[in-house]
């Protein structure tokens, strides 16, 4: 009898199994992001049923001309949720977009949807006091240094990042890119698409050769505050004895 109960303590004092979190369904992200967009653009429910109707009217139309209605009807469902879902995920990059915009690290955000072999780091490379942000990426174009942050500040780290970056790699191509609202500045939703779209100049293996030498460059330049000079630091030698 005592054994029983020792066991039946045992069982109850034991740490319960965890659960694995539930899979996310297609069906579920469709929805959060409906959710989501329906936040920033109440519309966007009357925008596709417009699409969804619209598309289907017409396959409908085709087939009272055809001689086939329900054949035609048949067709077009599938090609009217497809336009439906099409507006949606348009709809759902730009509320995602417009929720990020403004915020730090918002361009890391917006480039981690480029794809094509490009290689962002997740650090920036540069940033100053004001929170001005440059970020570095490597792909067969070569290398681009995205900037956030007003054009007056950024275009001197971009410069700056330039010129570090051509002493390590003097024949790669480097291009600057500014994102913001100013004039000349790309739009934070348009930066990816910016990116993808430039010409490929360095094959697979040079653009690999490149990310292991800008390795050499380490990571961020942290901004030291003002009335402090690091050539004259000196160490609290009392609190290094112990006081």
């Amino acid at each position: 009898m005592a054994r029983t109960k020792s066991g039946a303590g045992d069982s109850a004092d034991a740490p319960k199994k965890q659960k694995k979190p539930k899979k996310q369904r297609w069906y579920h992200q469709v929805w959060a992001a409906y959710k989501m967009t329906k936040r920033q653009d109440p519309l966007v429910t009357w925008i596709m049923l417009a699409v969804f109707c619209g598309i289907l009217a017409l396959a409908l139309l085709i087939g009272f001309l055809t001689g086939h209605p329900i054949y035609a009807t048949i067709v077009g469902l599938p090609f009217s949720l497809l336009g439906a879902m099409f507006v949606l995920t348009r709809k759902a990059e730009r509320a995602a977009y417009t929720q990020i915009e403004g915020q730090p690290g918002a361009v890391r955000a917006a480039l981690g949807t480029v794809r094509g072999g490009w290689n962002f780091q997740d650090e920036p490379v540069a940033v100053n006091r004001q929170q001005d942000l440059v970020f570095r990426g490597i792909g067969r174009p070569g290398v681009v240094l995205v900037s956030e942050g007003p054009s007056h500040r950024v275009q001197r780290m971009l410069e700056d990042e330039r010129r570090r970056t051509a002493r390590v790699l003097p024949n790669v191509p480097i291009t600057l890119l500014q994102v913001g609202s100013e004039d000349g500045q790309i739009p934070l939703p348009k930066v990816a698409r910016k990116v993808q779209r430039m010409k490929k100049k360095l094959t697979r293996a040079e653009a690999a050769e490149v990310g292991k030498r800008l390795k050499a460059l380490g990571g961020v330049r942290l901004p030291v505050p003002k009335g402090i000079d690091p050539m004259k630091a000196r160490p609290d030698r009392k609190g290094m004895r112990g006081r």
